[in-house]
């Protein structure tokens, strides 16, 4: 099973209210979370002498502060396991983006290791470990669509029905903890329950804060709000619209103005390593 290439999905937060805020500076939120069939591509070779090393560049980011490399490393120390790898990544998602890249290659390198390294943890202890790596990793790790609490670590699974969706990419790379940081976010949104979803106002409360600082952004909605109910994901900067079908999607893709970069993607149930863990 070495060198074989495993996929790291992209997410869409279907919504994302910030509820609040903890003492130490984390956001408290509430979001559903929903994977799609285009992300990143990982391959992994097992070594028998206990490096971790990362093959391919990828530009600004050293492979020491690169996710796959310190969740491997998390995954060796925790169990002390003796063999190392070297892992490639393909990148294809966009970084400051907010379809969770990098939190998903971490995950992917868990799951994908813990097979690999026939470590057989579970899905739990592997969430536990993510949650070390960033707030979006145990999502992932969870691999089902899920309703979100906390700093995004208290997880529910939800069904959601099929849907096929546009994601368009504006040339911007947004800052996550500028955003978090601005002083007009909203930070006071009344939580809500799942039975609610249905029938709740649900917005993303980042979405106007990267709006005024990013205007390309609210151009990209504006344009994909005219054809679909539009929206941002995670702290942006891309945005995406809901569709029942690829026909309908694909339609709308194909409208795009010249020398826009976006893509049709439909969605997930279940994370495609769902069976790596249990």
């Amino acid at each position: 099973m070495s060198d074989i290439t495993y996929p790291a999905p992209a997410k869409l937060n279907l919504f994302l209210h910030i509820v609040g805020q903890r003492p130490d500076g984390y956001h408290l939120l509430q979001s559903v979370f929903r994977f799609i069939d285009y992300g990143d591509r990982l391959r992994f070779t097992v070594r028998d002498d206990g490096q971790v090393t990362r093959s391919t560049e990828l530009p600004g980011v050293a492979p020491d502060q690169d996710l796959v490399v310190r969740a491997a490393r998390l995954l060796q120390e925790h169990t002390g396991c003796g063999l190392g790898v070297e892992i490639a990544v393909e990148k294809c998602l966009p970084m400051g983006g907010g379809l969770g890249g990098g939190s998903s290659d971490a995950a992917t390198t868990l799951l994908a290791l813990n097979r690999l390294w026939q470590l057989n943890l579970p899905r739990v202890a592997l969430q536990q470990l993510g949650l070390r790596l960033g707030a979006d990793v145990p999502v992932f790790v969870f691999g089902e669509s899920a309703f979100a609490e906390g700093i995004g670590e208290r997880l529910q699974p939800i069904r959601l029905p099929s849907a096929w969706y546009v994601v368009l990419i504006p040339p911007v790379s947004v800052a996550t903890a500028e955003i978090f940081a601005a002083p007009e976010l909203t930070r006071n949104t009344t939580s809500i329950k799942i039975p609610l979803l249905l029938t709740a106002e649900l917005r993303n409360d980042l979405q106007a804060v990267v709006c005024k600082r990013y205007p390309k952004v609210a151009e990209y909605l504006n344009w994909l709000g005219q054809r679909g109910r539009a929206r941002m994901t995670g702290s942006g900067a891309c945005v995406f619209a809901e569709f029942d079908s690829e026909d309908e999607a694909s339609q709308v893709l194909a409208q795009k103005p010249a020398g826009w970069q976006g893509f049709v993607a439909r969605g997930l149930d279940r994370h495609p390593l769902w069976d790596f863990a249990d």
